[in-house]
């Protein structure tokens, strides 16, 4: 043990993809802890997030970056147990949540000191359950969106866990929230997250109630986790100047897209991942995070969702319930 290092042991258990394919594909294996490199922190893992690329991953649609950790795992809550000497600002014992590259599914893993956030009063829970989500929808939608108060924006996948959080924050900043689910259950759901206009795309337009509500005129912004056919359907849902941002393609690519309305009504339609991007723009979204949401996390003014928890070694029906679609909120990941 040393000032930057508790008494650690040499190997640790992770989850393994044994060959692309399905939930059975995965397997707990063990192999030697993550080697620290300059301002990296070695946390101990308590919870991990599950998310969808994840699935992706498992599946060979997602490899990870040349330089990232091979492991599946995106967020993860945690104590650090480990520091790079170059490392002042956190010390051991700190209890945190972060992003990562990859590496969560595992008992240690490796975050940057300046990607990771306090948990404070937040459980091990709870702070798995934020990074991904509350990142990537921040620098979705107020960084390249720039959504302001008394805007109106049509968030698609509400009762998800990119679309749960994006209803809270566009809540929290004063703006008005359209949404689309699947199913009754879910409309209660997100009426609960604070949507103000809720429909149900089995029996409803989205287009037609999007103008209904918004006198004809349109809605300001489209946050898509759909793709496909959605995107065409956005555009006529999008007032004019209106900015359409793609977080996802659940639905794969459009098919001999319309581009007519875009142009008509000059809409923005822009997008992004979030792991390719560097740590310094990780960075300057954990900085803002914390400025302007984490006293409201702090304060249980708004809470991530928690669908259900599973052990480590119930990683396989974790992705199977991520991929029967019948969820809300988030699925997490205990280490113990």
């Amino acid at each position: 043990m040393t000032n930057n290092q508790l008494l650690l042991p040499t190997t640790m258990q992770f989850v393994d993809i044994i060959e692309p394919g399905g939930a059975d594909k995965l397997q707990l294996k063990v192999k030697a802890l993550p080697q620290l490199a300059p301002g990296y922190l070695l946390v101990k893992v308590e919870a991990i997030g599950v998310n969808r690329p994840d699935i992706f991953q498992r599946m060979g649609s997602y490899p990870p970056p040349a330089d990232a950790s091979p492991i599946m795992g995106l967020e993860i809550s945690g104590s650090v147990v480990a520091k790079a000497d170059d490392v002042t600002e956190w010390q051991l014992g700190d209890k945190l949540c972060g992003l990562v590259e990859g590496g969560g599914y595992a008992e240690y893993c490796l975050v940057h000191k300046n990607i990771a956030l306090p948990l404070g009063h937040l459980s091990f829970i709870q702070g798995a359950a934020i990074p991904e989500n509350f990142f990537t929808v921040w620098a979705n939608v107020f960084q390249i969106g720039k959504l302001k108060k008394n805007e109106t924006v049509l968030i698609h996948g509400g009762t998800s866990g990119i679309g749960s959080v994006a209803i809270i924050l566009a809540k929290a900043f004063g703006a008005t929230v359209i949404t689309t689910v699947g199913s009754e259950e879910k409309v209660k759901a997100a009426e609960l997250l604070g949507a103000d206009c809720v429909i149900n795309y089995h029996t409803d337009d989205f287009v037609q109630v999007s103008l209904d509500y918004t006198s004809s005129r349109g809605v300001d912004m489209v946050v898509d986790i759909i793709g496909g056919d959605y995107v065409a359907k956005n555009y006529l849902a999008a007032g004019k100047f209106g900015r359409i941002i793609q977080i996802g393609m659940m639905k794969g690519n459009p098919i001999n897209l319309n581009m007519m309305p875009l142009m008509v009504k000059r809409l923005i339609h822009t997008g992004s991942t979030m792991r390719s991007r560097t740590i310094e723009e990780k960075s300057q979204i954990a900085a803002e995070l914390k400025q302007q949401v984490w006293g409201m996390l702090q304060n249980s003014e708004i809470k991530p969702i928690i669908n259900k928890i599973y052990k480590l070694e119930q990683v396989a029906d974790a992705h199977r319930h991520m991929e029967s679609g019948d969820l809300i909120g988030k699925i997490v990941l205990l280490n113990n």
